[in-house]
């Protein structure tokens, strides 16, 4: 039996936690630059607002319908959500976090000491308590069906929060009229192929013949559907696959002409990738990075361009990522554009306790990673930049748009809510 939480309308909630004000407000949350709406209350849901609209095509439901809007916080998001998680934690060893805003349960054996039902609702109760944070869940024996019943919560059981598809007959009477697009692992390509042949729900899918399925939507769909007949095929992940690769990018605020600024951005994304690697304990051998201009403007020259840069040997060190990263950078950058974004992947990645060592270069390798460690630990509890490199610059005169961005309630000191007790 799993569980499936998942977090309401998660950027916005996070934005009233310590905005209680914005209670029953619309509120949208754009992308970064402050380009497009990647997250919405349901009031703005309400007002037929879709996913990913540009803002300035609907600035005039903004102004008309007095919609608050936010640049996304990822900071402030990830520190919720891993309050989130912890909190959920203590009700079930065995989870998965799935991403920010959801996580599996393994609920195996609990129906022998408790009505998961009322578990479930428990669960809700603390983590609003604690959190603030509005979450749904739904419960079924498979994850897939977990899925599902996470989505009928919002649809048919939203006052009570929690949705348990017990038994065949319960999974048979939500799945009838229960979308078959809106199946986790259905994406727009299947969809389209269902429902050329008819089977346009849930329950026509879980009933649809197994050789068609093997050969129209391959073992993966047929594994899909006996999800949906209540076999468990997809496994929890406790353990989280490392990446094989790393990527950090970003669009500039503003076009960029000036080399200078270009090397401080891509130095941060560098360091950036660089803390990552070692988070995970992997080494990379060889890195990308490309450049480019805003493909968007037809008025402007447009150039792209990527170099690959083979390391010596396999590594995490911040100093030597960002070395090569600039390596690439003048090999790529010409006079006469302006560029509007760049970034770095991390390839051929390795375990850091596997090195294999050139005999040709000389490396302190021993004294570079209690330096690494060091300015992690620092910047881990002092907050990220809080100690970089003289390249990154000070100034980030590349740094996203960002005019609409609520303050680090939990992470800054110095943007701690403050409590006037004298009330």
């Amino acid at each position: 039996m799993f569980a499936l939480a998942d977090c309401n309308n998660f950027y916005a909630s996070c934005e009233r936690v310590f905005q209680p004000q914005l209670e029953n407000k619309p509120i949208v949350v754009l992308s970064n630059n402050d380009g497009c709406v990647v997250a919405r209350s349901q009031e703005v849901k309400d007002l037929g607002i879709k996913m990913g609209v540009p803002l300035f095509q609907i600035k005039e439901q903004v102004k008309l319908h007095h919609i608050r809007v936010f640049s996304s916080n990822y900071t402030l998001y990830g520190d919720i959500s891993n309050r989130v998680m912890s909190t959920i934690n203590q009700y079930a060893p065995n989870y998965e976090v799935y991403s920010i805003d959801e996580i599996f349960i393994d609920l195996k054996g609990f129906e022998k000491h408790y009505n998961l039902i009322d578990y479930c609702k428990e669960i809700r109760y603390v983590v609003k308590r604690n959190t603030r944070i509005p979450i749904s869940i739904g419960i079924a024996p498979t994850k897939t069906l977990a899925k599902v019943a996470n989505k009928l919560v919002k649809k048919k059981f939203k006052a009570d929060g929690v949705c348990y598809l017990k038994t065949q007959e319960d999974v048979k009477e939500l799945l009838k009229d229960f979308d078959v697009g809106d199946i986790w692992g259905v994406g727009r390509q299947y969809e389209k192929l269902l429902k050329k042949h008819g089977i346009d729900t849930a329950l026509k899918l879980m009933n649809a013949n197994d050789s068609w399925i093997k050969k129209n939507l391959s073992v993966v769909g047929l594994r899909l559907v006996n999800e949906l007949r209540g076999m468990p095929c997809i496994e929890l992940d406790e353990v989280p696959a490392d990446k094989k690769n790393i990527c950090v990018s970003r669009s500039f605020g503003h076009m960029i002409a000036d080399v200078k600024i270009l090397e401080e951005s891509l130095s941060t994304h560098a360091n950036t990738a660089s803390e990552k690697l070692r988070k995970q304990g992997s080494n990379a051998s060889s890195i990308s990075v490309f450049l480019q201009t805003n493909r968007f403007r037809s008025d402007l020259p447009q150039y792209f361009n990527t170099k690959q840069i083979e390391l010596p040997f396999a590594t995490n060190d911040s100093a030597n990522i960002i070395k090569a990263a600039l390596k690439g950078l003048y090999l790529m950058f010409r006079s006469g554009y302006l560029y509007k974004k760049c970034g770095i992947y991390l390839n051929e990645l390795t375990p850091a306790n596997e090195v294999q060592l050139n005999l040709f270069v000389e490396e302190d390798s021993e004294k570079k990673k209690k330096l690494n460690k060091a300015v992690d630990i620092l910047n881990t509890k002092w907050g990220r930049g809080a100690l970089k490199y003289a390249v990154q610059g000070t100034e980030k005169k590349w740094k996203l748009k960002n005019e609409c961005l609520s303050k680090s309630f939990t992470t800054k000191l110095a943007e701690v809510p403050r409590i006037n007790l004298n009330l």
